[in-house]
């Protein structure tokens, strides 16, 4: 590990940091709502870190050279902490949160895009604060992205590699040649999907800052909303079927839209088996959603109950956390289904959550082949995905990864019921702060902040939060000491 790479690598992550915090900045301005200084108190500070570090790093001659894997996993991780470090400051100089374990927790929803909020009257925030907690989603969101398409593949992180661009491939060991390139290419998508769903939700009767800030945390599959009841303040038919459609293109691999839209191959998205796996769980999850609703009389009306189920499902399948009803309130059946769907999640290479179904159908093609072989022990089948093969070390690494995965989610419940919440309150918070959902049941469900749990509660879910957003692996490699071992 060269000292003099991560010096630079920490001044630049501090001075995009601080610069993220300048949108806020001008935004509180031009609104007026006093709170400015508190962004800009942050923003200062992290310019100065920046400036300083820089210097002791050209004081080290640090060579100007790409980095290496084991500084990939570093860069990845600290640039997400600083974003959320500088915002939670940022946050409680705003004194719109009691704690600053609550600030910390609102900054790491919202960069990890999980939508979870401790805000117990969300319209009582400053307009500064509204606007940060969805472009957190929205920096948070294309970070996935970029992350997910252009440097975990290369890091070989539980099988992201499978989906990977052809144009994002990256010289072994080294993290620079191609990613500025690929980056630039999903940018200007984002920008184009967000800027578009914008102005569709203007056109359907949303204010401008409304419009935005939704469809913000709508590309980003975030789930932070202007208004206490989520989407259904608006009561729109229209407005809903909107953001229903953008949380499931949100879903799918950007990469994958990259070609579809843009190079215009939509039969190579179309054909994709994740693409297809995705959409066949998000029908048959809104059928059956919708029809025990139905049975239920839950709504007058079969169009009500599919109204409401089919938003519903996508919005939790897709890890947005939306609501137009509090699904706490569902039928048993519903509320375990959509539990399931947190943690499937969306497709790799989007900003959505979850363990992934691009992992999901790795799992389910090794447990046929496994289940072959013990009919026939001396069957040798090789895996494979479409017209791709799966390496062996790539199944393996899911299977490690899906271990983790029920880990840290069964530790993290634990931990919160130790903590006094109840068992279903305790359990889909620790799959809501790990799938990137937002929303779980009980006391932490569709209606319900997080307020009422404990400091410590807060400080872990936002480490499981952290964990579960950048795959388990980028930040559990940085306590193995291996890792820190010169060579």
């Amino acid at each position: 590990m060269r000292a003099g790479v991560l010096l630079r690598i920490t001044s630049r992550l501090l001075g995009f940091a601080g610069f993220s915090l300048l949108v806020p900045l001008v935004v509180s301005w031009f609104y007026g709502d006093e709170v400015w200084w508190a962004f800009a108190l942050p923003l200062v500070a992290a310019a100065l870190g920046a400036v300083g570090i820089s210097r002791l790093s050209a004081a080290r001659r640090a060579p100007a050279e790409s980095l290496r894997r084991r500084e990939g996993f570093v860069a990845v991780t600290l640039g997400w902490v600083l974003l959320v470090l500088l915002t939670a400051v940022a946050f409680a100089l705003t004194g719109a949160f009691e704690t600053f374990a609550g600030a910390f927790f609102e900054s790491m929803s919202g960069y990890t895009t999980t939508g979870a909020t401790v805000a117990r009257d969300i319209e009582a925030l400053p307009v500064s604060v509204l606007f940060q907690r969805a472009f957190s989603h929205w920096i948070g969101g294309i970070g996935i992205v970029v992350l997910s398409v252009a440097i975990l593949p290369e890091l070989q992180v539980g099988g992201m590699q499978l989906f990977a661009a052809e144009s994002s491939g990256i010289d072994s060991d080294k993290l620079a040649p191609r990613i500025a390139a690929t980056a630039r290419r999903l940018w200007g998508l984002y920008v184009l999907v967000t800027g578009t769903e914008a102005v569709l939700l203007w056109l359907a009767g949303m204010g401008p800052f409304d419009a935005v800030t939704h469809a913000m945390s709508t590309i980003a599959t975030g789930g932070f909303s202007t208004r206490n009841d989520s989407i259904a303040a608006f009561d729109s038919v229209w407005i809903e079927l909107i953001v229903m459609v953008f949380m499931f293109l949100s879903g799918l691999s950007f990469t994958l839209q990259y070609r579809a839209f843009i190079r215009g191959q939509v039969r190579v998205m179309l054909r994709a088996p994740e693409v297809r796996l995705y959409a066949l769980i998000m029908l048959v999850g809104i059928l059956l959603v919708t029809v025990n609703l139905h049975l239920q009389g839950r709504f007058e009306s079969f169009g009500g109950s599919l109204r409401h189920g089919a938003f519903q499902t996508v919005s939790v399948m897709t890890t947005t956390g939306f609501g137009t009803r509090d699904f706490d309130l569902w039928p048993d059946f519903s509320r375990a289904l959509l539990v399931i769907l947190m943690l499937v999640g969306g497709c790799a290479g989007s900003t959505a959550g979850g363990s992934k179904v691009v992992r999901l159908y790795v799992v389910m093609k090794h447990a046929g082949v496994q289940l072959q072989k013990l009919i026939r022990p001396r069957l040798v089948r090789p895996l494979h995905i479409g017209d791709r093969d799966v390496p062996r070390e790539t199944t393996e690494g899911i299977l490690g990864f899906y271990l983790l995965y029920i880990v840290a989610i069964t530790a993290g419940g634990l931990i919160m019921t130790a903590l006094g919440l109840d068992l279903v309150s305790g359990f889909t918070a620790s799959i809501s702060a790990m799938n990137s959902v937002g929303p779980g049941l009980g006391t932490v469900g569709a209606v319900e902040p997080f307020a009422d749990v404990p400091d410590l509660g807060l400080y872990l879910l936002s480490f499981g939060m952290l964990l579960g957003r950048l795959e388990i692996y980028t930040v559990l490699v940085l306590v193995v000491p291996h890792f820190w071992r010169r060579g």
